[in-house]
């Protein structure tokens, strides 16, 4: 037991207890939800003293906090270029969908965290609400790079909206399908939405 509170003291001195604390975290809220996760559980998970999650983190929202500010990327695409398809803005959506990969994202927080505590928790609201505005202005930039034509901005902006708001829709759909069980939507599902979008946007001009 010494040589165990001795690897305790270590990770707080590396700062690496921080990090295994928000691991633990994001692998709990994920799991079981937020309001269902005992500060206990986390520090059990972390394999850290429970006044050591309270050390850095004085509340609980403050580690939901955290992930939210830390865990969700700044930039959702680091590079345009092998998402835009000249002239196929369609193709370009679907290709920016899975650049995004809001539906099967590498991070719990980014794929599930966000979207369950949404409704209770305003910094999860507040970040959800700049991860669409990011998107929107990303969104447009594909387009108004992939049009065959150029179009009125106000137009564009409408068109990734549009994406947009089908993206997120997909995304929270998909969660309540693997919850039940059900057939995941793939890309193919979501290419239509991408035709239509395209189409509209061509026709509205």
């Amino acid at each position: 037991m010494p040589g165990r509170r001795v690897g305790r003291r270590c990770a707080k001195r590396d700062g690496d207890a921080r990090q295994l604390i928000l691991d633990a975290a994001e692998n709990l809220f994920a799991a079981q939800g937020f309001d269902a996760t005992p500060t206990a559980a986390i520090a059990a998970a972390a394999d850290v003293p429970k006044g050591l999650v309270f050390y850095y983190f004085p509340t609980k929202n403050a580690i939901l906090s955290a992930l939210m500010r830390e865990r969700v990327p700044e930039q959702p695409v680091a590079d345009l270029g092998g998402v835009i398809t000249p002239g196929d803005p369609a193709a370009s959506l679907v290709k920016l969908d899975s650049a995004i990969n809001l539906r099967d994202h590498h991070s719990s927080v980014l794929r599930v965290i966000m979207w369950r505590e949404a409704d209770t928790h305003p910094d999860v609201r507040r970040r959800l609400r700049a991860l669409r505005d990011q998107l929107l202005d990303i969104t447009s930039r594909v387009l108004q790079e992939s049009v065959p034509a150029p179009v009125r901005p106000s137009t564009l902006h409408a068109c990734a909206a549009a994406w947009v708001s089908a993206m997120f829709a997909i995304a929270s759909s998909d969660r309540l399908h693997a919850l039940d069980g059900l057939p995941v939507p793939s890309t193919d599902d979501l290419f239509p939405v991408a035709q239509v979008i395209a189409a509209g946007m061509t026709q509205l001009g």
